[in-house]
């Protein structure tokens, strides 16, 4: 039952020196305040760091043909070699965890304005694949399609421009789909416009590209049946490691390269370069807690101390009103409640400045390149902060409840 004269009283109590009470409650306030903005600033970070990372597929990884470093069946080291069309299918039989695969081709680019339509010219990376790589690099078409079957088994002569060659080669608000462009000497109509959702991407800004067929571009640009670099997914609840290691052993297998040899094969395990940012995200985390609550237990001791001072001061008043009857209750109850009102309000006020704080920062910051995006704390985080709060003013309060409870009513009475 709500008792108004007794919540009278304690704030009474707390105001009665407010000099003393407010540099009390600044270490618990100081304290939340930084616990916010700390988490608030590590999700935003980890926010940040997703959005660049969003759409591209964290369970691939990538081969490319290297040196051999090791002599093996009458081959010398240092020998050259390449993958090959002939590789997919003997891949796709022996790694059955497989999802997609994908080969690449990549050319262009180096400044020599390989990519021209009428009298506009710019120099970019041109790259062959497959329709199963927007599965992994995937983009979001704002004209047209991307590449499909029919394209690769008609080696069909279409393209698809990144955002950037887009704004180049065409006037604002025109129609791309249909016109012809030059790539590399070579006329290509363009079926699509497509914009990328990630930063992560292979072979250059993915903005600044143009995808062709694999087939169209190995028949046209005279690449033969080489495969430039090899790009697969594994299947979901599978590990990586387990598609790497297979068609590493594979690779090496079909092209007689030692197994001894660890550089012949380069591979790229996407999966494992993700796990390493979401473990720096929780070692983040968890740091910022550590950091804020031992601020916070910080100002807690400091409460503890000042109201260990309090009771020090109303040792006469504590006595009378045992007294006059007050139980061990009530003295406990009430030096806990004047405990946990000063560390709760001093939280809450740290809480609401920062959020504010953080809505602002997320405002200012949304203007331009987001190193910290949307950087909040979750109603959740609060719920717990203010149990938290109430847990460090039930702490801060319990020496000094038990100390009142040691007072003797007629010593206490006496005592000036």
């Amino acid at each position: 039952m709500f008792d108004l004269d007794r919540w009278y009283e304690i704030w009474i109590t707390i105001t009665h020196n407010k000099s003393r009470s407010f540099l009390t409650a600044f270490g618990v306030f100081w304290g939340m305040f930084m616990l916010v903005v700390m988490i608030g600033a590590g999700n935003g970070l980890s926010n940040s760091i997703n959005s660049q990372i969003e759409g591209f597929a964290s369970n691939s990884a990538f081969f490319s043909a290297q040196q051999t470093t090791v002599p093996y069946k009458g081959f010398q080291k240092g020998r050259s070699w390449n993958m090959l069309n002939s590789d997919i299918p003997i891949i796709e039989d022996r790694v059955n965890e497989l999802e997609y695969i994908s080969p690449i081709l990549f050319s262009g680019g180096g400044g020599n304005d390989n990519v021209v339509r009428n009298d506009k010219a710019g120099s970019y990376m041109v790259k062959g694949t497959y329709p199963v790589y927007d599965k992994i690099e995937r983009s979001i078409m704002e004209y047209g399609r991307y590449i499909n079957d029919i394209d690769i088994a008609e080696k069909r002569k279409v393209c698809i421009l990144g955002t950037r060659v887009y704004e180049v080669l065409f006037n604002k608000g025109e129609n791309p789909l249909g016109k012809q462009v030059k790539v590399n000497g070579i006329y290509f109509t363009v079926i699509g416009v497509a914009r990328k959702t990630s930063n992560v991407s292979i072979g250059g800004d993915s903005e600044e590209t143009v995808v062709l067929p694999f087939t169209s571009m190995q028949q046209a640009f005279n690449q033969g049946n080489i495969i430039h670099f090899l790009a697969a997914t594994v299947q979901p609840k599978v590990k990586v490691r387990i598609i790497q290691d297979k068609i590493v052993q594979t690779l090496k297998e079909i092209h007689q390269i030692s197994p001894d040899d660890k550089d012949a094969v380069f591979n790229m395990n996407i999966e494992e370069q993700f796990n390493m940012f979401n473990n720096l995200g929780i070692g983040i985390a968890l740091l910022i807690w550590i950091v804020g609550l031992g601020t916070l237990f910080a100002g807690a001791v400091g409460v503890s101390n000042i109201m260990l001072v309090t009771v020090r001061e109303r040792t006469k008043e504590i006595g009378i009103r045992r007294a006059l009857g007050a139980t061990p209750r009530n003295i406990i109850g009430q030096i806990l409640s004047e405990s946990i009102v000063l560390t709760v309000l001093a939280g809450i006020g740290g809480i609401v400045l920062g959020v504010g704080l953080l809505t602002a920062t997320g405002i200012v910051l949304s203007q331009g390149d987001q190193f910290l995006k949307d950087p909040q704390i979750s109603f959740y985080i609060a719920m717990v902060a203010l149990i938290i709060l109430v847990v460090i003013g039930t702490f801060a309060g319990f020496i000094p409840a038990q100390r009142a409870m040691m007072i003797k009513p007629i010593e206490a009475i006496g005592e000036e």
